[in-house]
């Protein structure tokens, strides 16, 4: 047997070594004039919705349901936005195997391509990265609803669901018990474009790194990218590669960046306990790492440095945008050029208030600045105080702590908005090994404790029998 069917056979048997207790267990409600109600809904069918799904099978929770807005294939970043060549993390990372090793990227990619050729490899290509999950997917069997973008979620707290509105499907109206927000970097809050380049360049004339670039177009052109963090430069060696006549990036800062915390929270103790510290050691922490741009891998720089018709300009923000003709004149302290279109590597900004699904609940989600104040008004940090204040388990919480409010704590911020909270987790790869299990725990435990009279009552109950002897031993014939 060859390659990945192997592997599968292999990956099957496992499985079935792993599944005791195999018993599915929880208790199904119904929905208003009888609707299914799935005991889980996850948004998001990228690694980080797809590894919840399979922690939820893994603990018998099977009536659960992934929702994704894009069609199959092309779930997360990497075949859509996503312009590196390679993953920025180490090539050894865990996590959507969930302790596996059958599923571990590491045995996909020599069942595909032999021992050598991982034992060569330097990091994973972005595309195997994402011909993986589509196998992960498949393999385990994780039921995703595609092309389903979800409008607003809804808590029904009389008849403990949530509506999760869905008018891309058939289906519009979709209830659950419990709903976790799977959705990226960006599903915290939006991506960020300053609005100097909204207020004074028409949009068909620059666009954010997130979204579609149509580089076909700007063969010859002379592109400006604003930002010196790794999205520019993928998206610089992205377009040089593909015949665009100039690419100037523009950094604020005099150099650039040169450190990357993250490295260093990338051991065990760090990535399995953050979310145990203090709140004033957490503020601290990620008030230190936004600091910090993530810088671009050595590689991604240099397969952009070496093209003849790239332009780093350091110390250099944009001062002025203007538009002349069929292009932006973009000026800087040390002048001003002309340029057929810009890119904008800008990055996001988190806050519930902007994601659209939320509306309906997010005035009342805590955030940081609810929760914590800095003893020195000076270590205050805005962009800190409007991530949401989370549960050791994802889980939204009121704004104040006496509060009790199970429609937000059914709903899971598994996403990039729980760094303040829980450290590097959602959305970071390295991170997903350790909060995975918070994220699964925290729901297996809701939804055992909201029937917890169910199973108490039937518990004390219990009076099948185990033992059949009987004394004396019957005589045999």
């Amino acid at each position: 047997m060859a390659g990945l069917a192997k592997l599968e056979s292999e990956l099957a048997d496992a499985l079935k070594k792993l599944a005791y207790p195999d018993r599915p267990w929880t208790r199904g409600i119904g929905g208003p004039n009888g609707e299914h109600v799935y005991e889980v809904v996850i948004i998001g069918g990228g690694q980080c919705g797809l590894t919840a799904a399979f922690g939820l099978m893994r603990e018998h929770v099977e009536n659960i349901l992934v929702l994704d807005e894009n069609e199959s294939g092309k779930e997360g970043p990497w075949v859509t936005y996503a312009r590196m060549v390679t993953l920025r993390t180490n090539k050894a990372l865990t996590g959507p195997d969930l302790g596996v090793p059958q599923l571990v990227f590491q045995s996909y990619y020599e069942a595909k391509y032999g021992k050598e050729a991982w034992e060569a490899l330097d990091k994973i290509p972005r595309g195997e990265w994402m011909d993986y999950l589509v196998w992960y997917r498949r393999v385990l069997g994780i039921p995703v609803q595609n092309s389903t973008k979800v409008e607003v979620i809804r808590p029904l707290p009389e008849v403990r669901t949530v509506v999760v509105d869905t008018p891309t499907c058939a289906g519009a109206k979709i209830y659950a018990r419990k709903v976790v927000l799977a959705t990226g970097i960006q599903g915290g809050g939006e991506w960020h474009i300053p609005s100097f380049i909204k207020n004074s360049v028409p949009r068909d004339k620059f666009a954010h790194t997130s979204e579609f670039i149509d580089f076909e177009a700007l063969k010859g052109k002379k592109v400006a990218i604003l930002g010196g963090g790794a999205s520019a430069f993928d998206n610089a060696q992205y377009g040089l590669e593909r015949g665009v006549g100039e690419v100037h990036v523009f950094v604020r800062r005099p150099e650039l960046p040169r450190i990357n915390p993250i490295r260093y929270m990338e051991f065990s103790g760090f990535l399995k306990h953050f979310s145990d510290l203090d709140d004033a050691t957490k503020y601290a922490g990620i008030n230190f790492f936004m600091q910090f741009n993530q810088p671009p891998t050595n590689c991604t720089f240099n397969r952009a440095a070496r093209f003849p018709n790239f332009r780093l300009h350091t110390g250099a923000p944009w001062t002025g945008l203007a538009l002349e003709g069929d292009r932006v004149r973009v000026t800087t302290p040390h002048g001003s050029e002309l340029f057929d279109f810009l890119i904008v590597s800008t990055g996001l900004l988190t806050d519930t208030k902007l994601r659209p699904e939320l509306r309906e609940v997010a005035d009342q989600i805590a955030v940081w600045a609810d929760r914590y104040t800095p003893s020195n008004p000076a270590e205050r940090n805005p962009l800190i105080d409007v991530h949401p204040y989370l549960g050791p388990c994802f889980e939204y919480q009121p704004k104040k702590a006496d509060e009790h409010a199970p429609h937000l704590s059914g709903i899971f911020a598994y996403n990039y908005s729980a760094l303040a909270s829980l450290g590097l987790s959602a959305s970071a790869l390295s991170g997903m090994k350790y909060a995975i299990h918070k994220l699964i725990s925290g729901i297996t435990r809701q939804l055992f404790l909201d029937d917890k009279e169910l199973f108490i009552g039937d518990y004390l109950n219990y009076r099948t029998e185990e033992f059949v002897g009987v004394w004396p031993l019957p005589v045999e014939a």
